[in-house]
């Protein structure tokens, strides 16, 4: 039985490797192998023409793959890549599950430029009342989609032309730009059941891991579902897999399951969390609570070391320009990140910062791409509240006619996912109904050669506004501890202008409007 009322998540396997099973078993062999490189046309016994022989190899094929398997040799599993298309599954299992690791690449369509269309959101197996209440709570937040567009448009307008004064004598040309932006934002009011259609590569081994683990919290349900189908799929080409995949852990059986209880009985701690950690930010998107004061010494340290050079022969000062200071060292001009092959730059990996920080569920799944800066994200369903509680825009906040809309669909869609917990629908599908502003809080730490890379793209006047700001916060927090590496935490366009590259930004025709390579950190202002 389906659990879906609206059309069921499709998976389709679109590349893969010929024979991904006997290409594990291949590398395992070859550990092993006093005769070279073991192919997996060898494993498969494609050239043995007696059929008893070849299901004898094939059976110890399997054996061995299933000894190494359940010993924990999971490296030869990681060869095979396997690219799934998938098509109507939600943003919000796109969040919980798919992104939430660092062993994935997808390429998804973006709510930013794309319009979202009418019903194209994912409708839970309900009944009744429980119907009525969910597809009129979407269909009311799809409605202020669309009054946002238009609402925003002319304060949107007014920001496009401040940066840009030259083409307001072209109106019609830059509408479409000018429409993208107020887009941008009022998707934020658009649930967090919305459908996205993206290609999701993986490797074997991380699929075997999303099976044991697809029905952990908070979408279990189109968990489970997306993820069998994915399996069916690689089983279809590779039916051996089969011996691999163990069943799923069961959600009562998980640790935090012991405490998503508490949410009915004990809903006051909820609220206290909240209070306590949004005092802990201080006003900030991104607070900085690690960061060793020995972080410039430490990074010194690893240049001299790469360099083999003593103290006297490199100073703190010159060995942490030599490594950040993209006039001396041109990997850091390069558009193709080279920091994690060039020795010298492996240097950043020692300094390490921590921050707690709160972004919309958007802005995180702008943030969570990033997956070299790991954190610990929340099981979202244990931090809601019945009180609405969500990120504003700063474009809304400078618009009082969209600030009401905004507002006013904001506790719309909480009091829809309350109607729904008093007709008794789990808190899994009632947080379907989550707008795309809800509050995401949690703790990510990073080394400083992964953020210095993120703050490149993100600190950029294009970059999504949550991300740009909570970007910002950091770099001014590392600065403040760690001058002479803040200073270097820079967007691409202040890179290259201390590279001496041209143009000095790398954007062309998506230029932002503003000379950011000209301006100091405390200079830098945005409203879209």
């Amino acid at each position: 039985m389906s659990i879906f009322l609206s059309p069921a998540p499709e998976v389709v396997l679109t590349n893969c490797f010929s024979l991904p099973f006997d290409n594990a078993v291949a590398a395992a062999r070859t550990c092993y192998s006093p005769k070279g490189l073991v192919t997996a046309q060898e494993v498969a016994a494609l050239d043995v023409e007696d059929e008893s022989l070849r299901q004898r190899k094939l059976a110890r094929r399997d054996l061995l793959a299933t000894d190494i398997f359940k010993a924990g040799h999971h490296t030869v599993f990681q060869h095979a890549e396997l690219q799934f298309a998938l098509s109507n599954v939600s943003r919000h299992f796109v969040w919980s599950f798919l992104h939430n690791h660092p062993f994935y690449n997808s390429d998804q369509v973006s709510q930013r430029y794309v319009a979202v269309e009418p019903g194209t959101f994912l409708i839970p197996d309900l009944r009744g009342n429980a119907l009525n209440v969910y597809t009129q709570t979407v269909e009311a937040q799809f409605d202020a989609y669309r009054q946002l567009i238009e609402v925003l448009h002319p304060a949107a307008q007014d920001e496009f032309f401040r940066r840009f004064p030259a083409r307001r004598r072209e109106l019609e040309k830059w509408r479409s730009d000018i429409q993208k932006k107020t887009m941008e934002i009022a998707r934020y009011v658009l649930p967090v059941a919305t459908f996205t259609y993206l290609y999701h590569s993986i490797n074997a081994l991380t699929l075997l891991r999303y099976h044991r683990l697809c029905e952990q919290h908070d979408t279990p349900h189109e968990q489970r579902f997306v993820v069998r189908r994915m399996v069916e799929e690689l089983v279809k080409v590779a039916p051996e897999y089969e011996l691999l995949v163990q069943d799923p852990i069961p959600l009562d059986a998980m640790p935090e399951s012991e405490f998503g209880m508490r949410r009915a009985t004990e809903p006051a701690l909820r609220a206290e969390f909240i209070t306590e950690f949004d005092a802990s930010l201080a006003g900030r998107v991104s607070k900085l609570i690690d960061g060793n004061a020995r972080n410039e010494p430490l990074l010194a340290a690893a240049v001299r070391e790469v360099l083999g050079l003593p103290k006297r022969a490199l100073s703190d000062d010159d060995a942490i320009d030599l490594v950040m200071n993209p006039g001396r060292n041109p990997y850091l001009g390069e558009a193709l990140n080279l920091t994690a092959h060039a020795k010298l730059t492996r240097g950043m990996l020692h300094p390490r910062y921590t921050f707690r920080k709160k972004l919309s569920h958007t802005g995180d799944s702008q943030d969570q791409r990033h997956r070299m800066t790991p954190a610990s994200r929340p099981v979202l369903l244990f931090q809601l509240t019945d009180s609405p509680d969500y990120i504003v825009p700063e474009l809304v906040k400078h618009d009082e006619k969209a600030l009401k809309v905004y507002q006013r669909i904001m506790d719309r869609s909480w009091e829809g996912i309350s109607r729904l917990r008093r007709l008794g629908v789990s808190d899994e599908l009632s947080a379907y109904l989550l707008p795309n502003a809800v509050s995401i809080r949690f703790t990510q730490s990073a080394d400083l050669m992964n953020l210095w890379h993120k703050y490149a793209m993100r600190l950029c006047y294009n970059a999504q506004e949550e991300i740009w700001k909570a970007s910002l916060d950091e770099a001014e927090q590392i600065a403040e501890i760690n001058p002479r590496i803040g200073r270097y935490l820079l967007p691409p366009c202040g890179l290259r202008n201390l590279a001496g590259l041209t143009p000095v930004c790398p954007e062309g025709k998506r230029y932002c409007g503003v000379p950011v390579w000209k301006l100091t950190r405390d200079q830098y202002h945005r409203i879209i």
